[in-house]
């Protein structure tokens, strides 16, 4: 988590965040400006630049913090053990069906991808994610082979949010993608069938409509406790 691993953020910097969550997930992130994160917050655009020097920044802290929530709701949802593949299924899941249903949801995830810090971000989460999962598969490999594979994985994950008018039913194009996902890393074909069936049962158009109301609440919570922190270290 963020906010947890780098150093104790001021309440300023916590109120751009809890902000600046809210604008790009509620009302876009692409439409969204530095100068209307400012405004919300009450500080001058200097101000909020000096702690993240530009929007990308901002999506970056954001996205960090997503990479730890996606992954503790789709453990929960998979009903799975820990580290699941199950997991990484719907968690992809859930963001193509919110992709699908919001173009809001859309704008975010697609921004994430299409931005080489937070895309970074993303490939380090699911690089060290992967070994653990796959792990039963992928006996014997180097970390190369795990960076190689999650640089292809991501690019499969990129083109499965990015959905236009004439692309193929949702499930139909996660069906292929989780195939040549854990294809990828050597599940055994009967397993990868078994798991994407497994999923495809699952109410994952319920989970992606809700996951972006459900991540402001973890960043309301987040940035809540940092604020008690905060007072607290104060008192």
């Amino acid at each position: 988590m963020a906010l947890k691993r780098k150093k104790k953020p001021s309440v300023t910097k916590l109120e751009i965040i809890r902000v600046a969550s809210r604008l790009f997930l509620e009302e876009g992130y692409s439409v969204t400006s530095i100068r209307q994160i400012g405004e919300k917050v009450g500080i001058s655009s200097g101000n909020v630049m000096f702690h993240f020097p530009t929007k990308e920044h901002l999506l970056a802290e954001l996205v960090d913090m997503l990479c730890d929530f996606q992954w503790k709701l789709m453990e929960n949802e998979a009903d799975d053990s820990t580290g699941s593949v199950m997991s990484i299924c719907l968690e992809l899941m859930s963001m193509a069906a919110a992709c699908e249903k919001s173009e809001i949801a859309k704008d975010f995830f697609v921004s994430a991808y299409q931005s080489p810090m937070t895309l970074e971000i993303i490939r380090k989460n699911d690089f060290e994610r992967s070994k653990k999962v796959y792990a039963e598969y992928c006996a014997g490999w180097t970390e190369y082979q795990y960076v190689e594979a999650e640089t292809l994985v991501s690019g499969i994950e990129y083109a499965t949010l990015m959905t236009t008018k004439n692309c193929a039913p949702l499930d139909v194009r996660i069906s292929g993608a989780l195939n040549q996902i854990m294809s990828i890393y050597d599940v055994p074909e009967e397993t990868r069938k078994m798991k994407i069936a497994r999923v495809l049962d699952m109410d994952y158009r319920a989970i992606g409509q809700r996951i972006l109301n459900d991540f402001i609440e973890y960043v309301e919570k987040v940035t809540n406790d940092a604020f008690e922190d905060v007072a607290a270290k104060k008192g």
